[in-house]
């Protein structure tokens, strides 16, 4: 129950925001909502708006939808002709079919727009009210005969740059050694105020995280400490927190297209793929540790969400738009025998995924 419960708190907001971007951007434009549901299955409860809308809550907390008024397949306009002739004028002015392309791409869109928002507004709370680091990352130690002694590393080194991502904070070195893809890790020091550009190659060895859950480590050999032992935490203010969250959101988002991208190729670690149960386990145990860490976590899994979505795979936002780039492209949209071929391959892909996460979660619990 310790895991169950931050699991659903997180699952319930994080969809939540997903689908009301797109119940905000319908609403804008004069589509019709009929249900707006989290989770899928039996309705638990729920209650009709004065606009005939029915919220409720289905008893499988994994996701959610938004349902518009009329169609059948909610992004289909492939059926559009035989769709109007159901409806009077004023209804059909409800429809989401009968709105111009770029307001449907809105719509669409707006699931994941809004789970990028949330992570900004997040970041933009922590940094105001809790504070973001920027302690130098000074090497207090190269270990013998590690990579980073045969890469020229040395005691008092000040790391500024990792793969030409700043370092802000003694804290990003090893987010950023953990998300490079690389196989050589390119490191900018300043020593003796020089700067120095250094390659290193690290070493993969097998460990726990903090959470104590399994993980592949790029280790290189290092140990950090703040100078004169002295943190540099501080407050910012709304302008700067705003520009730091929108970092932080670039940061994760190119990080994880990086990483997909390199498990598409060959030369990423699918192991550390993982899907509900592990998001369950991890989000019990950061919720142990307080509410920021579990609000941080919220954060980068809003973001993962918001990304996802905007792949070209049918059945996701991002099929759709993908869609809609074609209507755009050909004058017209794809047929409805086409955009069916297109669902199949996506369902297939979709199901392969969560397939492969499923199995890396039950051997992440040594059920395999």
């Amino acid at each position: 129950m310790s895991f169950i419960l931050p699991f659903i708190i997180l699952i319930i907001v994080v969809v939540f925001i997903h689908e009301y971007g797109h119940y905000y951007f319908a609403k804008k434009y004069g589509v019709g909502v009929t249900d707006f549901s989290i989770g899928f299955g039996k309705e638990l409860f729920g209650w009709n708006d004065k606009s005939g809308t029915r919220w409720k809550i289905c008893w499988i907390p994994l996701g959610g939808y938004v349902k518009f008024f009329g169609d059948r397949n909610v992004f289909s306009q492939a059926d559009q002709e035989e769709l109007l002739k159901k409806y009077n004028k004023e209804d059909q002015e409800k429809l989401f079919v009968t709105k111009p392309l770029y307001q449907r791409s809105l719509i669409v869109a707006g699931g994941p727009i809004a789970n990028f928002v949330l992570a900004i507004f997040i970041f933009l709370f922590i940094y105001m009210f809790a504070g973001k680091d920027f302690t130098p990352a000074i090497i207090d130690e190269v270990q013998k005969d590690s990579p980073a002694e045969i890469a020229g590393m040395k005691k008092n080194d000040i790391i500024l740059e990792i793969d030409n991502s700043k370092v802000e904070s003694i804290l990003d070195v090893s987010k950023l050694i953990l998300m490079s893809t690389s196989e050589i890790v390119d490191f900018k020091v300043s020593r003796y105020d020089q700067e120095l550009l250094l390659k290193v190659k690290p070493k993969i060895v097998a460990g726990v995280d903090n959470l104590g859950n399994k993980i592949n480590k790029r280790i290189i050999g290092i140990k950090l400490s703040p100078y004169n032992n002295e943190i540099n935490h501080k407050k910012l203010g709304p302008a700067r927190a705003l520009i730091e969250s929108f970092k932080e959101v670039y940061f994760v988002t190119t990080s994880s297209l990086k990483y997909m991208g390199s498990m598409i190729i060959g030369s990423g670690d699918s192991s550390q793929l993982g899907g509900p149960i592990r998001i369950a386990k991890i989000s019990g145990q950061v919720a142990e540790f307080g509410i920021l860490p579990f609000i941080s976590m919220m954060a980068y899994i809003s973001i993962s969400l918001g990304l996802i979505n905007l792949f070209p795979i049918p059945l996701l936002d991002g099929g759709h738009l993908m869609f809609y780039a074609f209507e755009k492209v050909l004058g017209k949209p794809l047929s409805q025998k086409t955009q069916e071929g297109f669902f199949r391959i996506g369902m297939f892909l979709l199901l392969t995924l969560m397939f492969f996460a499923t199995f890396n979660d039950l051997k992440d619990l040594g059920l395999f």
